[in-house]
């Protein structure tokens, strides 16, 4: 049972930013599902559920301390390699990829559990080892393994969009805990001579959204077509929207994947600037504040793994703004408590819990 001290300083305003981005969310895709024809509207009844048992699974992951996290953080990451190795035997084949399971009515997508495994793992590591020096390469070997193991895995479904979160994840946090100059000199120089041979390896399809990005022009009925109708539904926006439920290129079925990947240009074309740059600022609080988490806890565990789930959550906004605004090219990345999807917003709840439990717990040293 949870100790009452620990409950009397839940962090009210970080459950008050979370709860804000939820009802924008549900609000949002409402509208997504609702203006056309084409989306059922039982969609946000479902993602009402997916809520609810995150909220859930929230509450469970702020009830026990979440140095226990520390004792099972290979359980948990064996269990999840072990999902994305069932996923290439036995998943759902939807769209040219296997990125689900299926358990009867229900199906969960294992590369979004993985990140938080890889979090769990890679602060349990850090932490130590922690030293002002920096880690050497040496001492980096642990985490590339961590790392790319779910790596290729997800690249294998194929995925790249998430196989490189997870990447970016892990990237933010090892630099966080310090790479020793020198070897940081060398990673960057074997990351740059790397680039062409990462292009040969890439799918047709994959360098083709590559191309598409550099001149979306080039092909505007084919691979240009998703982010050329997403630029239009945020320009048509312009300040202030043009109300709820009112625009266009969602309501004529212009806009596609628009309850998923592409929702925030529905918000951007209904709520314009001004309602885009409302929800932007709300995530930039919700990223100071698990930032302000990390930094006020007094052991290193905690400290890192709140790092790592923040950078979690901002680097899934920033690839998605950046995706739908053709800044970046076009991947399947969910846009956090916003975007459709059961097994995105249960991780994302379940990261709110871990942060929650970091900041009830952050004073306390065993």
């Amino acid at each position: 049972m949870p100790d009452r001290r620990f409950v009397q300083k839940i962090d009210w305003g970080l459950l008050g930013l979370v709860f804000t981005l939820g009802a924008l969310g549900l609000t949002t895709l409402y509208s997504a599902v609702t203006a056309g024809a084409d989306v059922s509207q039982t969609l946000c009844l479902r993602q009402f559920i997916w809520y609810c048992a995150g909220l859930l699974l929230m509450v469970i992951s702020v009830l026990f301390d979440y140095k226990m996290l520390e004792r099972w953080s290979h359980v948990i990451y064996c269990i999840c390699v072990l999902l994305l190795i069932c996923v290439l035997l036995f998943g759902k084949f939807v769209g040219g990829s296997r990125r689900w399971l299926a358990f009867g009515p229900v199906s969960v997508q294992p590369s979004e559990m993985i990140k938080i495994a890889v979090v769990i793992v890679l602060a349990r590591y850090y932490s130590k080892l922690v030293s002002v020096r920096g880690f050497t390469l040496r001492e980096l070997s642990v985490p590339m393994i961590v790392t790319g193991i779910p790596f290729a895995l997800i690249a294998k479904q194929p995925d790249l969009g998430t196989a490189m979160v997870v990447l970016l994840i892990a990237s933010s946090v090892t630099l966080f805990v310090k790479i020793e100059r020198r070897s940081l000199a060398c990673l960057f120089s074997v990351c740059t001579v790397s680039i062409p041979l990462v292009w040969f390896c890439l799918k047709e399809y994959q360098r083709v959204r590559i191309l598409t990005f550099l001149n979306p022009d080039r092909d505007p009925l084919g691979s240009g077509y998703h982010i050329i109708q997403s630029k239009i539904a945020i320009g048509s926006g312009v300040v202030f929207g043009r109300g709820f439920r009112k625009g266009t290129q969602n309501a004529l079925s212009f806009l596609p994947e628009q309850h998923t990947d592409f929702i925030f240009s529905v918000l951007a074309e209904e709520s314009g600037f001004v309602g885009s740059l409302l929800m932007l600022l709300i995530f930039l609080l919700l990223i100071i504040w698990g930032l302000n988490i990390a930094h006020g806890c007094r052991e290193p565990f905690g400290t890192i793994l709140a790092v790592g789930v923040t950078a979690m959550i901002f680097w899934q906004v920033f690839i998605n703004i950046g995706m739908v605004m053709g800044l970046m090219p076009v991947v399947g990345v969910p846009l956090p408590f916003i975007s459709y999807g059961g097994s995105s917003v249960i991780t994302m709840m379940i990261c709110v819990g871990i942060l929650l439990n970091v900041s009830m717990r952050r004073f306390t040293i065993e």
